[in-house]
């Protein structure tokens, strides 16, 4: 299983506005057409995980299923991977899955069992109200990690909200990929999608009616907090922009016009209002991608995006690839303690959502910068650290190794700057 445990924060905003959330994660399809009737499982779930995956995988689904009944109150176990389920995960050859799916990372079927009854009979979710069987199915010769939030946005999705909404930067349901495991706001929906007072089949008229209350007794802190103004709608242009800049669906563009789309994007969302997690996402684009072209735009965009973020612990995962950004950037100007300092504090982001990926990164630019100040000691404990999550964050030896290269090749590039 991971090295790491989730440690979700708690739901940070209004009940009101998670009602408005509730219901357009319910009752709309991720292309917008509305959907009209509540869908889930009546009763127990069940969950069948196939043979082909990573040894992690096993203790990483047994956590998550841990975690969706304490947390969700979701009556769900395991069964054999030969037993018929619920929800079958089924590991397919990566060529195999890019051949039918080359533009996604892993995905759920709605209304199938195996991975050839979902090539011989495609279902959709718009007229799927109480759910009997999912599918899901993942590449082979993926890392750990991968692994692991495959299962996670898939089985929730499977479980939960068919629609994704980019304006929510506290959830995984979200094409943003920077919150990689379920957090508490995730948890607080499938917990009330999955309420005695909700079932299939319910109007979405009677479910908004039924959410105040619902909502106010499972999560008491949100009540009484001013709510936000209904947020503007999400421009198709702004969602090509990101989808462009971020190299999301398939092979990423040439990076001139991967900037050229982050720009886009920024410029889409501040006109259309979008000042949210979608402005904050449009200005993190763009500073990655415009970290060794632009560096001091880049920074700018960055610290902007931070900003939007904030400092709430539901924010704390995209903060700190912000954060992370922003280090590599003091490393590579010779900053030391700056790079140190921002590392270190991008270290709680990817502690609460496990991303060991993202954390042995941090803890090698840490390393990196301790070296040069003569901390040698200190920096070789937490290259050994680093080590260790990367095995479960990274697909091969070589892309471990590359990495570290890379950030090496960094800060000897900043030694020639140092201080400036």
């Amino acid at each position: 299983a991971s090295p790491l445990a989730e440690i979700p924060a708690p739901p940070a905003r209004p009940n009101g506005e998670i009602a408005r959330d509730f219901m357009d994660l319910m009752f709309r399809s991720e292309k917008g057409a509305r959907i009209l009737l509540l869908s889930r499982f009546e009763g127990p779930v069940s969950v069948a995980l196939g043979p082909g995956g990573p040894p992690s995988a096993s203790g990483d689904l047994d956590r998550l299923l841990a975690r969706l009944r304490r947390e969700a109150g979701i009556d769900i176990h395991r069964l054999g991977a030969d037993r018929p389920a619920s929800i079958s995960i089924e590991f397919i050859p990566a060529a195999r899955f890019r051949l039918r799916a080359p533009n996604a990372a892993c995905f759920v079927a709605p209304g199938a069992s195996s991975w050839r009854e979902y090539r011989r009979k495609r279902s959709g979710w718009a007229g799927m109200v109480r759910r009997s069987r999912m599918a899901i199915f993942i590449p082979t010769g993926q890392s750990g990690q991968e692994t692991r939030d495959c299962l996670h946005e898939e089985i929730a999705q499977a479980l939960g909200p068919p629609n994704d909404l980019y304006r929510l930067a506290d959830s995984t349901f979200n094409d943003d990929n920077l919150q990689t495991t379920l957090t508490g706001f995730d948890m607080l929906i499938l917990r009330a999608l999955y309420a005695p007072d909700l079932h299939s089949g319910m109007p979405a008229q009677e479910v908004e009616a039924r959410l105040p209350a619902l909502l106010a007794r499972l999560n008491p802190g949100g009540e009484g907090a001013g709510m936000a103004p209904l947020p503007p709608p999400t421009p198709r242009a702004w969602q090509q922009a990101i989808a462009r800049a971020i190299g999301a669906g398939g092979r990423a563009a040439p990076k001139a016009r991967r900037i050229e789309a982050a720009r886009h994007a920024v410029a889409i969302a501040r006109r259309a209002g979008l000042h949210d997690g979608r402005l904050a996402l449009s200005l993190l684009a763009l500073g990655r991608v415009s970290l060794r072209s632009d560096p001091a735009r880049a920074e700018v965009a960055l610290g902007e995006a931070l900003a939007l973020y904030g400092s709430t612990p539901a924010h704390s995962a995209p903060a700190a690839h912000a954060l992370w950004q922003l280090a590599v950037r003091a490393l590579s100007r010779g900053q030391w303690q700056r790079a140190e300092s921002l590392a270190a504090r991008a270290e709680q982001g990817a502690r609460q959502s496990a991303n060991a990926a993202l954390l042995s990164d941090l803890l090698l630019i840490r390393a990196e910068a301790l070296a040069r100040t003569g901390r040698g000691e200190t920096a070789r404990r937490l290259r050994l650290d680093s080590a260790r999550l990367a095995r479960y964050g990274f697909a091969s030896a070589r892309e471990i190794r590359r990495r570290a290269r890379e950030i090496g090749a960094i800060a000897s590039s900043g030694s020639h700057q140092e201080g400036t």
